[in-house]
């Protein structure tokens, strides 16, 4: 490790332009600071500072060995730090915000098992239909659900999700089963924010407008109509997954569902996540996986 002798106050003096601030810097003295830099320049035969009573300049090769240097020291101290958090427990606050129903149904149970795993951790969990400002908000992770638009926020993929389009037995039984994209517009659609259903046919996406006398904003609303046989209804699975399974609901143009989209983490494009965060996105990693 000798090579590595007056690297780091070498850019701790180039940074700070001055020995003084170096040393108080790295936690050392102005001496040691010093002696380190002369030993590399020494090594490298090679002068990289010019030293006055006033003021520290670089030389031409101080400079450019500098920016070199820079990513030497920046990619130890992450390492340091990666290796540090890996023995941190998770403590402080965790302020989330997730989608409603999801946050309330599937979210927010495994969240309590994590407080209950890390018993010196806190949560803050706003609930929201809207996607709120993690930035603004002081938010430290975002569960955003479907196709993620382009940001520079972080995402990791916790899951996927089905799309299914569904409806009551009676109802088929009283209009029909749609066995095609085109006989859907024959049909009672509920419609909610999403504009467009979209279905994969032929290896293309395609997509149908639903019409029907049903608008509503609300996921759980719209699974009570198709429950009582107001219409057929899009849906991901974890609104419907225990209708189907017990038979209060059909799935129909299951060979035209749409590609699994993703249950996605989002936070902030910080260069090292907290030991909270990063465990917390692990643990629903592999609880939603």
């Amino acid at each position: 490790m000798k090579q590595w002798t007056g690297i780091s106050e070498f850019v701790a003096v180039a940074e700070q332009q001055s020995f003084t601030k170096a040393a108080k810097q790295l936690g050392i003295s102005v001496a040691q600071v010093s002696r380190n830099i002369a030993e590399l320049e020494q090594q490298l035969a090679i002068k990289l500072l010019y030293r006055t009573t006033r003021n520290v300049k670089l030389t031409e090769e101080g400079a450019l060995y500098l920016q070199h240097c820079r990513h030497l020291v920046s990619s130890l101290a992450e390492a340091n730090r990666t290796l540090a958090n890996l023995k941190a427990t998770p403590r402080g606050l965790i302020k989330l915000t997730a989608p409603v129903f999801y946050g309330e149904t599937r979210l927010a149970p495994l969240l309590h098992n994590f407080l209950k795993l890390y018993p010196d951790t806190e949560l803050d969990l706003q609930l929201s239909n809207n996607k709120l400002d993690l930035i603004q908000g002081g938010f430290d992770l975002a569960i955003r659900l479907g196709t993620l638009e382009s940001s520079s926020l972080i995402a990791r993929k916790l899951a996927s999700r089905t799309q299914y389009v569904v409806a009551s037995p009676a109802y088929l039984a009283a209009y029909g089963t749609p066995d095609t994209i085109a006989e859907l517009a024959q049909h009672q659609c509920l419609t909610g924010t999403v504009v467009q259903w979209r279905f994969m046919q032929q290896g293309k996406i395609q997509q149908f407008k639903p019409q029907g006398r049903i608008t509503c904003n609300s996921g759980v609303a719209l699974l009570d109509a198709a429950l009582k046989g107001l219409g057929l209804v899009q849906l991901p699975d974890y609104y419907v997954k225990d209708q189907l399974q017990s038979g209060e609901l059909v799935a129909v143009l299951n060979e035209l569902r749409q590609p699994d989209d993703g249950i996605w983490a989002i936070y902030p494009q910080n260069r090292h996540l907290s030991a909270k965060v990063r465990v917390l996105v692990d643990f629903l990693a592999a609880e939603l996986g």
